[in-house]
């Protein structure tokens, strides 16, 4: 399984202490761990966040081949706070290497000219030009069995032309309860239940898998026009960072591991509870998740 992600490597900075972060280095790293060939293209400084971010990426498994080094911008940083209930608030500086992708012309053309089966990218990483027009030339040009959007809105680093264009260009969708509600609004200007809403952004998207997670409560998913719903797990929850990522990465190796979409939530929940039951947005699998991960790997 070859899997490529477009978008931001960056450190949370949490109680003064850094962790490696970004959602698609988290996707990417998951995926990496589940077994897949996987590949990030983004950028970092020539700093020492820089270089501790390229050689964690390669040691989760990560080929940071496509990791630009950009001297005239710093490595991406996000302060973190986590509530009491272990969910966090970012702050997210601008202006960072992650913002100015640039990838050399022989890299971009070798991405372009391989065969991959997802593209995974979000909204974050668009909040520059420079990204989006790289981003349209990857989507128009590179030859992806599926691609996956986690809308994953952050602060104001959105517009609805961003999201709109996203949409048109992917085949599953992913976003939390919050933002379905926000997007219904956004696009049709009224309020829905979650079955409705997944049908209307299928029907008029075009998006063959509406995915939509509700936290402890587990997810929704819309695809090949059915809706299912899927319980969540009960979890001692120590953190919450990464693991949206985890779901996304268990979700796709699953699904492209040949599961229907609803079997593949449901190890994305299994696999997302138990990232949040730890510290940190990697973690360590249990023996059940290995296992699981084993079975599909084996099919």
């Amino acid at each position: 399984m070859r899997a490529l992600a477009f978008g931001e490597i960056l450190w949370d900075i949490i109680n003064g202490k850094a962790f490696l972060g970004g959602a698609p280095l988290n996707l990417s790293a998951h995926l990496a761990k589940m077994g897949a060939e996987s590949v990030i293209l983004s950028s970092v400084g020539n700093d020492d966040l820089g270089q501790r971010a390229a050689a964690q990426a390669e040691s989760l498994g990560i080929d940071k081949e496509y990791i630009s080094v950009l001297p005239d911008y710093p490595t991406g940083t996000v302060d973190v706070k986590v509530d009491e209930k272990g969910i966090p608030e970012y702050i997210i500086h601008e202006n960072t290497a992650w913002d100015n992708i640039t990838p050399e012309k022989q890299k971009l053309d070798r991405l372009l000219s391989g065969q991959w089966d997802v593209f995974c990218f979000g909204t974050l990483a668009q909040r520059d030009e420079g990204n989006r027009k790289l981003l349209k030339t990857l989507l128009s040009g590179g030859d992806f069995r599926e691609v996956f959007y986690d809308i994953n809105l952050r602060q104001d680093y959105y517009s609805r032309e961003w999201i709109e264009n996203s949409l048109d260009a992917c085949m599953i969708a992913k976003l939390n309860d919050d933002e379905a509600a926000f997007l219904a609004k956004m696009l049709w200007n009224r309020k829905m239940e979650v079955e409705e809403f997944c049908v209307m952004l299928s029907g008029e998207y075009k998006v063959h898998t509406v995915i939509v997670t509700r936290g402890a409560d587990g997810a929704a998913v819309y695809s090949a026009g059915e809706f299912r719903e899927v319980p969540g797990i009960e979890v001692k929850v120590a953190d919450t960072v990464g693991a949206g990522d985890s779901f996304s990465a268990g979700f796709l190796f699953a699904f492209l591991s040949g599961r229907t979409a609803a079997e593949a939530v449901g190890f994305a929940v299994r696999i997302g509870g138990f990232v949040a039951s730890r510290s940190g947005a990697i973690p360590e699998y249990s023996d059940d998740i290995k296992l699981e991960l084993k079975k599909l790997s084996n099919n």
